[in-house]
C-alpha cells in the first residue's frame, strides 16, 4: 500500500462489513435516516496517520451509499470514525477520494 494513494477497489470482506456496521449508528444520525438493508459490496484504502477506509454499501434494491471512515493508528479503542459520506449513488458509480 502506497502512501496517500487509494488502493484498487476489492470485494468486500467480513472485516469491512464488521467496520461499515460501526458506523452505521453515525450514518443513519447524520442522514436521519434507517437503512432496511446495510451490505457492504465493495472497499478501498488510504494510509494516512491510519487507515482510511471508502466503502460501497447498498442500502436498497438500487440505491448505494459510499462511506469513508477514519481508522486511527490505535485501534484498542474501537476508534472508528465516519468522516463523510456520498448518498444517492449507483452500482456502477466508482469509488473515488471524497
Amino acid at each position: 500500500m502506497m502512501p496517500g494513494g487509494l488502493t484498487e477497489a476489492r470485494s468486500a470482506t467480513p472485516e469491512i462489513q464488521e467496520i461499515a456496521d460501526k458506523v452505521r449508528p453515525q450514518l443513519e444520525e447524520k442522514t436521519n435516516e434507517k437503512y432496511e438493508k446495510f451490505e457492504a459490496i465493495q472497499y478501498k484504502t488510504q494510509v494516512v496517520a491510519g487507515i482510511n477506509y471508502f466503502i460501497k454499501v447498498k442500502v436498497g434494491n438500487c440505491s448505494f451509499i459510499h462511506l469513508k471512515v477514519f481508522e486511527g493508528l490505535n485501534r484498542q479503542n474501537d476508534g472508528l470514525e465516519l468522516i463523510g459520506y456520498q448518498t444517492n449513488k449507483s452500482k456502477d458509480d466508482e469509488l473515488t477520494y471524497f
